[in-house]
């Protein structure tokens, strides 16, 4: 599988490796878009490409193949960079909540350790008009730091849904609502807001939770 590193211009520069959605690789534009502006706030960005993206096919490998695909990405992100300062996982949709699969059953491999704060891009509680069949089984394992970023009007947990789940965790969450948003964060153009300030607003919340 393939990488990308947009580097900061910092010293020491806390570390996000974002994992990308089900239906898009790392160079969809809304991945790019995002991880250049989180970088340019002085946060080092790795994405990467699951199995069946780098492999061009549109379903997405089974939970255990994600899971070994992050593993091995983690370790190989901190052997290549060494970083010096704070590393988080995390992703859109479905590559955060694999992250968060990771994060509640941590490796004992030592590149994950180093992991302190999971960053979830659109939380995927449930498919689109199926609230019963919610992902949060493994959620109370979770121990590091959260922050959930997600649009308020998300087919796959509104505010309504998401917010009593993540508050109910054990575990330190941060929130940051879209009002209007949906499972990418857009905005109806009626907001007046467009999507580069949404996503500037997201890169400022992301930046300055890392060095909480």
């Amino acid at each position: 599988i393939t990488a990308r590193h947009f580097a900061s211009a910092g010293v020491a520069s806390p570390l996000l490796v974002l994992a990308h959605g089900a239906g898009a690789d790392q160079r969809h534009r809304w991945m790019v878009d995002m991880a250049r502006r989180i970088s340019a706030r002085g946060v080092d960005v790795v994405t990467f490409n699951f199995l069946y993206t780098e492999q061009h096919r549109r379903t997405p490998d089974r939970a255990p193949v994600l899971e070994q695909t992050w593993r091995a990405v983690l370790e190989e992100v901190v052997r290549h960079l060494e970083p010096p300062g704070r590393v988080a996982v995390g992703g859109k949709s479905m590559g955060g909540r694999i992250a968060s699969h990771m994060a509640a059953h941590v490796p004992e491999d030592p590149a994950w350790q180093k992991v302190n704060g999971l960053v979830l891009l659109g939380y995927p509680l449930h498919p689109p008009g199926q609230p019963a069949k919610a992902r949060v089984a493994h959620l109370p394992g979770i121990r590091m730091p959260i922050l959930l970023v997600q649009g308020a009007r998300d087919t796959f947990g509104t505010r309504e849904e998401v917010e009593p789940v993540f508050r109910a965790l054990d575990t330190p969450v941060d929130f940051e609502f879209i009002e209007g948003g949906d499972h990418s964060l857009a905005v109806p153009k009626s907001s007046g807001r467009t999507e580069a300030v949404v996503h500037d607003a997201v890169a400022d919340r992301i930046s300055a939770w890392l060095r909480s």
